[in-house]
Protein backbone atom coordinates (compact mmCIF):
# COMPACT_ATOMS: atom_id res chain seq x y z
CA UNK A 1 0.00 0.00 0.00
CA UNK A 2 1.37 3.37 -1.03
CA UNK A 3 1.67 6.21 1.44
CA UNK A 4 -0.53 9.22 1.03
CA UNK A 5 0.90 12.70 0.50
CA UNK A 6 -0.08 13.59 4.05
CA UNK A 7 1.72 10.54 5.42
CA UNK A 8 4.85 11.47 3.49
CA UNK A 9 4.62 14.96 4.95
CA UNK A 10 4.35 13.59 8.50
CA UNK A 11 7.42 11.41 7.94
CA UNK A 12 9.47 14.30 6.56
CA UNK A 13 8.37 16.73 9.27
CA UNK A 14 9.18 14.36 12.13
CA UNK A 15 12.30 12.75 10.68
CA UNK A 16 15.45 12.97 12.85
CA UNK A 17 17.25 14.55 9.87
CA UNK A 18 17.23 18.28 9.20
CA UNK A 19 15.60 18.55 5.76
CA UNK A 20 15.50 21.49 3.35
CA UNK A 21 14.25 22.11 -0.19
CA UNK A 22 15.28 24.76 -2.71
CA UNK A 23 13.64 26.00 -5.88
CA UNK A 24 14.83 26.84 -9.38
CA UNK A 25 16.43 30.08 -8.14
CA UNK A 26 18.63 28.12 -5.66
CA UNK A 27 16.88 29.76 -2.70
CA UNK A 28 15.42 27.59 0.04
CA UNK A 29 11.68 27.62 0.60
CA UNK A 30 11.15 24.61 2.87
CA UNK A 31 12.71 23.47 6.15
CA UNK A 32 11.19 20.65 8.17
CA UNK A 33 10.24 20.89 11.83
CA UNK A 34 13.46 19.16 12.88
CA UNK A 35 15.52 21.90 11.20
CA UNK A 36 13.44 24.67 12.72
CA UNK A 37 13.56 23.07 16.18
CA UNK A 38 17.33 22.75 15.84
CA UNK A 39 17.93 26.39 14.87
CA UNK A 40 15.13 27.81 16.99
CA UNK A 41 14.10 29.99 14.06
CA UNK A 42 10.89 30.31 12.11
CA UNK A 43 10.34 29.29 8.51
CA UNK A 44 10.06 32.97 7.65
CA UNK A 45 13.50 33.64 9.13
CA UNK A 46 15.12 30.75 7.24
CA UNK A 47 13.20 31.42 4.00
CA UNK A 48 15.15 32.24 0.84
CA UNK A 49 18.72 33.02 1.90
CA UNK A 50 17.84 33.49 5.57
CA UNK A 51 19.33 30.13 6.53
CA UNK A 52 22.87 31.36 5.82
CA UNK A 53 22.63 33.57 8.90
CA UNK A 54 23.02 30.40 10.98
CA UNK A 55 26.15 29.15 9.20
CA UNK A 56 29.46 29.80 10.93
CA UNK A 57 31.26 32.79 9.31
CA UNK A 58 34.39 30.70 8.75
CA UNK A 59 32.39 28.08 6.84
CA UNK A 60 29.93 30.29 4.96
CA UNK A 61 31.85 31.04 1.75
CA UNK A 62 32.90 27.40 1.32
CA UNK A 63 29.40 26.17 2.08
CA UNK A 64 27.68 28.49 -0.40
CA UNK A 65 30.32 27.82 -3.06
CA UNK A 66 29.84 24.04 -2.86
CA UNK A 67 26.08 24.40 -2.93
CA UNK A 68 25.92 26.79 -5.89
CA UNK A 69 28.52 24.96 -7.97
CA UNK A 70 26.62 21.70 -7.65
CA UNK A 71 23.25 23.41 -8.07
CA UNK A 72 24.38 24.87 -11.39
CA UNK A 73 25.75 21.50 -12.54
CA UNK A 74 22.72 19.59 -11.18
CA UNK A 75 25.06 17.23 -9.31
CA UNK A 76 24.74 15.77 -5.79
CA UNK A 77 27.05 17.07 -3.07
CA UNK A 78 28.10 16.34 0.49
CA UNK A 79 29.68 18.86 2.82
CA UNK A 80 30.20 19.64 6.48
CA UNK A 81 29.80 23.02 8.13
CA UNK A 82 28.93 24.49 11.49
CA UNK A 83 25.32 25.52 12.11
CA UNK A 84 24.16 27.56 15.07
CA UNK A 85 21.88 25.59 17.34
CA UNK A 86 19.04 27.26 19.26
CA UNK A 87 21.08 27.22 22.50
CA UNK A 88 23.93 29.22 20.92
CA UNK A 89 26.27 26.28 20.32
CA UNK A 90 27.93 25.77 16.95
CA UNK A 91 27.37 22.19 15.78
CA UNK A 92 29.04 20.42 12.86
CA UNK A 93 26.44 19.33 10.31
CA UNK A 94 26.81 16.79 7.51
CA UNK A 95 24.66 18.03 4.63
CA UNK A 96 23.85 15.82 1.61
CA UNK A 97 22.06 17.56 -1.24
CA UNK A 98 20.59 15.97 -4.39
CA UNK A 99 18.88 17.46 -7.45
CA UNK A 100 15.13 16.87 -7.79
CA UNK A 101 13.33 16.23 -11.11
CA UNK A 102 9.58 16.18 -11.68
CA UNK A 103 7.53 13.55 -13.52
CA UNK A 104 8.54 15.17 -16.83
CA UNK A 105 12.21 14.90 -15.90
CA UNK A 106 12.40 18.67 -15.48
CA UNK A 107 14.78 19.98 -12.84
CA UNK A 108 12.88 21.59 -9.95
CA UNK A 109 15.57 22.35 -7.38
CA UNK A 110 17.46 20.53 -4.65
CA UNK A 111 16.52 18.65 -1.53
CA UNK A 112 18.92 18.19 1.34
CA UNK A 113 19.20 16.01 4.42
CA UNK A 114 21.45 16.94 7.35
CA UNK A 115 22.74 15.16 10.43
CA UNK A 116 24.46 16.52 13.52
CA UNK A 117 27.96 14.97 13.39
CA UNK A 118 29.60 17.27 15.91
CA UNK A 119 31.14 14.57 18.10
CA UNK A 120 32.69 12.77 15.13
CA UNK A 121 34.14 15.92 13.57
CA UNK A 122 35.47 17.29 16.85
CA UNK A 123 37.01 13.88 17.54
CA UNK A 124 38.88 14.11 14.24
CA UNK A 125 39.95 17.67 15.04
CA UNK A 126 41.30 16.67 18.45
CA UNK A 127 43.11 13.71 16.90
CA UNK A 128 44.61 15.99 14.26
CA UNK A 129 45.71 18.46 16.92
CA UNK A 130 47.41 15.67 18.86
CA UNK A 131 49.21 14.38 15.79
CA UNK A 132 50.31 17.65 14.24
CA UNK A 133 52.46 20.59 15.22
CA UNK A 134 50.25 23.65 15.50
CA UNK A 135 52.63 26.02 13.70
CA UNK A 136 53.99 24.00 10.80
CA UNK A 137 51.26 21.39 10.29
CA UNK A 138 53.78 18.52 10.27
CA UNK A 139 53.85 15.67 12.80
CA UNK A 140 54.20 16.61 16.45
CA UNK A 141 57.17 15.24 18.39
CA UNK A 142 55.03 12.83 20.41
CA UNK A 143 53.27 11.38 17.38
CA UNK A 144 56.44 11.25 15.28
CA UNK A 145 58.28 9.33 18.00
CA UNK A 146 55.41 6.83 18.23
CA UNK A 147 55.76 6.24 14.49
CA UNK A 148 59.53 5.99 14.89
CA UNK A 149 59.12 3.34 17.61
CA UNK A 150 57.00 1.25 15.26
CA UNK A 151 59.46 1.60 12.36
CA UNK A 152 62.37 0.79 14.67
CA UNK A 153 60.81 -2.45 15.93
CA UNK A 154 59.74 -3.45 12.42
CA UNK A 155 63.25 -2.85 11.07
CA UNK A 156 64.77 -4.86 13.93
CA UNK A 157 62.43 -7.80 13.36
CA UNK A 158 62.78 -7.87 9.58
CA UNK A 159 66.39 -6.69 9.20
CA UNK A 160 65.10 -3.84 7.11
CA UNK A 161 67.13 -0.67 6.70
CA UNK A 162 66.19 2.42 8.70
CA UNK A 163 67.73 5.88 8.89
CA UNK A 164 66.94 9.08 10.71
CA UNK A 165 68.02 12.69 10.17
CA UNK A 166 68.17 15.45 12.77
CA UNK A 167 68.08 18.98 11.36
CA UNK A 168 68.04 22.49 12.69
CA UNK A 169 68.03 25.92 11.10
CA UNK A 170 71.38 27.71 11.16
CA UNK A 171 71.46 30.98 13.13
CA UNK A 172 67.81 30.65 14.04
CA UNK A 173 68.30 32.70 17.20
CA UNK A 174 69.66 35.53 15.06
CA UNK A 175 66.51 35.41 12.89
CA UNK A 176 64.34 35.56 16.01
CA UNK A 177 66.36 38.42 17.51
CA UNK A 178 66.46 40.38 14.26
CA UNK A 179 62.90 39.88 13.03
CA UNK A 180 60.99 38.83 16.14
CA UNK A 181 59.11 35.64 16.83
CA UNK A 182 56.81 36.17 13.84
CA UNK A 183 59.88 36.20 11.64
CA UNK A 184 61.11 33.03 13.30
CA UNK A 185 57.72 31.41 12.80
CA UNK A 186 57.82 32.31 9.12
CA UNK A 187 61.23 30.68 8.80
CA UNK A 188 60.00 27.49 10.49
CA UNK A 189 56.91 27.29 8.29
CA UNK A 190 58.88 27.96 5.12
CA UNK A 191 61.44 25.29 6.00
CA UNK A 192 58.73 22.74 6.84
CA UNK A 193 57.02 23.45 3.52
CA UNK A 194 60.22 22.88 1.54
CA UNK A 195 60.90 19.59 3.31
CA UNK A 196 57.34 18.32 2.81
CA UNK A 197 57.64 19.01 -0.91
CA UNK A 198 60.99 17.21 -1.14
CA UNK A 199 60.89 14.05 0.97
CA UNK A 200 59.77 10.69 -0.39
CA UNK A 201 56.21 9.45 -0.02
CA UNK A 202 57.01 7.01 2.81
CA UNK A 203 59.31 9.34 4.76
CA UNK A 204 58.02 10.65 8.10
CA UNK A 205 58.67 14.28 8.98
CA UNK A 206 58.03 16.08 12.24
CA UNK A 207 59.07 18.94 14.50
CA UNK A 208 61.23 17.74 17.38
CA UNK A 209 61.25 21.04 19.25
CA UNK A 210 62.13 24.69 18.62
CA UNK A 211 63.97 24.79 15.31
CA UNK A 212 64.89 21.09 15.41
CA UNK A 213 63.24 18.69 12.98
CA UNK A 214 63.41 14.96 12.36
CA UNK A 215 62.96 12.89 9.22
CA UNK A 216 62.54 9.13 9.54
CA UNK A 217 63.54 7.19 6.42
CA UNK A 218 61.94 3.71 6.45
CA UNK A 219 63.82 1.09 4.42
CA UNK A 220 66.61 3.54 3.61
CA UNK A 221 70.39 3.44 3.98
CA UNK A 222 72.34 6.46 5.11
CA UNK A 223 73.27 7.04 1.47
CA UNK A 224 69.61 7.15 0.40
CA UNK A 225 68.74 9.46 3.29
CA UNK A 226 71.66 11.72 2.39
CA UNK A 227 70.39 12.07 -1.17
CA UNK A 228 67.02 13.28 0.15
CA UNK A 229 68.72 15.71 2.55
CA UNK A 230 70.89 17.03 -0.28
CA UNK A 231 67.75 17.74 -2.31
CA UNK A 232 66.32 19.64 0.66
CA UNK A 233 69.53 21.68 0.97
CA UNK A 234 69.49 22.48 -2.74
CA UNK A 235 65.82 23.48 -2.60
CA UNK A 236 66.49 25.86 0.30
CA UNK A 237 69.13 27.65 -1.78
CA UNK A 238 66.43 28.66 -4.27
CA UNK A 239 64.01 30.04 -1.65
CA UNK A 240 64.10 33.54 -0.19
CA UNK A 241 62.19 34.56 2.92
CA UNK A 242 61.05 38.20 2.89
CA UNK A 243 61.16 39.66 6.42
CA UNK A 244 60.83 43.39 7.13
CA UNK A 245 61.81 44.23 3.56
CA UNK A 246 64.91 42.05 3.88
CA UNK A 247 65.64 38.88 1.94
CA UNK A 248 66.67 36.08 4.28
CA UNK A 249 68.19 32.79 3.13
CA UNK A 250 67.73 29.67 5.20
CA UNK A 251 70.37 26.98 5.66
CA UNK A 252 70.43 23.92 7.87
CA UNK A 253 72.76 21.62 9.75
CA UNK A 254 72.05 17.90 9.52
CA UNK A 255 73.10 14.68 11.16
CA UNK A 256 72.09 11.27 9.81
CA UNK A 257 72.16 7.91 11.56
CA UNK A 258 71.50 4.50 10.03
CA UNK A 259 70.27 1.69 12.27
CA UNK A 260 73.05 -0.70 13.29
CA UNK A 261 73.26 -1.90 16.88
CA UNK A 262 71.11 0.77 18.59
CA UNK A 263 68.72 -0.51 21.24
CA UNK A 264 65.96 2.05 20.77
CA UNK A 265 64.95 5.06 18.67
CA UNK A 266 66.35 7.50 21.23
CA UNK A 267 69.85 6.13 20.66
CA UNK A 268 69.49 6.77 16.93
CA UNK A 269 68.22 10.28 17.62
CA UNK A 270 71.14 10.90 19.96
CA UNK A 271 73.72 9.81 17.38
CA UNK A 272 72.12 11.92 14.65
CA UNK A 273 71.93 14.87 17.06
CA UNK A 274 75.65 14.68 17.87
CA UNK A 275 76.52 14.51 14.18
CA UNK A 276 74.30 17.52 13.51
CA UNK A 277 76.10 19.65 16.09
CA UNK A 278 79.49 18.52 14.85
CA UNK A 279 78.48 19.65 11.36
CA UNK A 280 77.17 22.93 12.73
CA UNK A 281 80.45 23.65 14.54
CA UNK A 282 82.41 23.07 11.35
CA UNK A 283 80.54 25.79 9.46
Amino acid sequence: MELSLNEYKIIVETAPNLIWKSGLDAKCYYFNKTWLDFTGRTLEQEYGDGWVEGVHPDDLDRCVKIYLENFNKRTPFEMEYRLLRHDGEWRWINDIGVPVFDENDEFSGFIGSCLDVNERVEGHILKDMAQKDGLTGIFSRQYLMSLFAYEFEYAKQTSRKLSVAMMDIDKFKHINDMYGHLGGDSALKMFASVVKDTIRQDDLFGRYGGDEFVIIFPNATVEAATRVVDRITDSLKTVVLNLDQSEVKISISVGICELTDENNPDEMISKADKMMYENKKSK
